[in-house]
């Protein structure tokens, strides 16, 4: 089986170390496996995404050397996928309509409040899906959201049929989407996709202990210190040093070191 691996930046601001980080790693995975590696464009949740983001990251992702094997795939252009996966789910019986707002649902698990049926009558409903925990399980995940009450679909489920269509066999990503692992998981058992190799990795933060992104006030990297920048990334990522004055030569004695 021919390795198929994928980096998947959300088009909400410019490329940052942390998702360089990322990059990186999927990037290096993909080459130390001789596989394949592809960019993909989580846009699915359209009011986040900024205007241009899209190409600003692809070009800073081409100044480090990285450009994706295949034509990059857009989730917003996937609406009928989901559409159609949606509907085996409701017709299986796994997803339900939901109508409990955000303040009703809390901050914990969500508790099955709407299995047998919409509590709140008339108001918009979210799609989730049935979640049982393992028995023993010390983390308690609960129902999940496959489709917000404002029409649009939840990562959790375009990730999983994405990954299904464009037959990526790896997944290197951030540890803060461990817990996601086992929604996305019975989603694949759902729907019948195969499962990819999870690792995960972990995420840089800031001086403040908070994870790097838009929101944490996240420098954008900077293209012209590609090489400089690298190496950070090798050294967070507990790499060997190697030599290399392009990111090009960097990825190629990376890859053969890459552990």
């Amino acid at each position: 089986m021919t390795y198929r691996g994928r980096f998947a930046p959300s088009p909400t601001g410019p490329l940052h170390f942390g998702s360089l980080v990322a990059a990186v790693a999927s990037y290096l995975d993909a080459r130390a496996h001789d596989g394949v590696w592809l960019v993909r464009v989580e846009d699915v949740d359209t009011p986040r995404s900024v205007p241009g983001a899209d190409k600003l990251i692809l070009e800073t992702l081409e100044a480090f050397g990285m450009v994706s094997d295949e034509p990059v795939l857009y989730q917003s252009t996937r609406t009928q996928a989901y559409e159609a996966a949606l509907e085996r789910l409701t017709q299986m019986g796994a997803a339900y309509p939901c109508s409990c707002s955000r303040k009703d649902a809390g901050d914990g698990p969500y508790p099955g409040t709407c299995r047998s049926g919409p509590t709140e009558p008339g108001r918009p409903v979210s799609w989730r899906v049935r979640f049982d925990d393992p028995p023993h399980s010390e983390t308690v995940l609960g129902d999940f959201v496959v489709r917000r009450s404002d029409g649009l679909f939840s990562y959790q489920l375009a990730v999983v049929v994405d990954d299904a269509e464009q037959r990526i066999t790896h997944v290197v990503r951030g540890a803060d989407l461990l817990e996601s692992t086992p929604w996305q998981n019975r989603l694949q058992d759902l729907l019948g996709y195969p499962l990819p190799q999870y690792r995960h990795i972990p995420i840089a933060t800031n001086r403040a202990g908070e994870k790097l992104s838009k929101q944490t006030g996240a420098e954008p990297v900077d293209p012209h210190r590609a090489v400089e920048l690298l190496r950070d990334a090798l050294r967070f990522l507990d790499q060997p040093e190697v030599a290399g004055a392009t990111p090009h030569a960097i990825f190629q004695a990376a890859a053969r070191a890459w552990r």
